[in-house]
């Protein structure tokens, strides 16, 4: 919900867009967690030595956003992330096998 203040200063600003995907929906704390599991394991990525928790992070959050393009039906996302957790699963088995 937007104020009047706010609802105005949007309607002159051609600049200023609101957001496209709804807020506060259970796909939208999914997005957002996921996206922190991803950020968690490009760190783990920089620091030497943590290969696993990487790969354990990055699992988690791939895993996360598969799911919220399957919801979404956005099949560059579907493509992306069913990819990338191949590659993330075959990192893990290389890792713990």
């Amino acid at each position: 919900m937007t104020t009047d203040l706010e609802q105005k200063i949007i309607e002159e600003n051609d600049q200023i867009f609101e957001s496209v995907t709804p807020k506060y929906t259970l796909d939208w704390y999914v997005k957002w967690t996921s996206s922190v599991l991803i950020l968690t394991s490009i760190a783990f990525r920089a620091a030497e030595g943590y290969a696993l928790w990487d790969l354990g992070f990055g699992t988690a959050g791939v895993i996360g956003w598969l799911w919220v393009s399957i919801l979404w039906r956005d099949r560059a996302l579907i493509l992306l992330n069913g990819v990338s957790l191949m590659m993330l699963v075959v990192g893990v088995l290389n890792r713990v096998g």
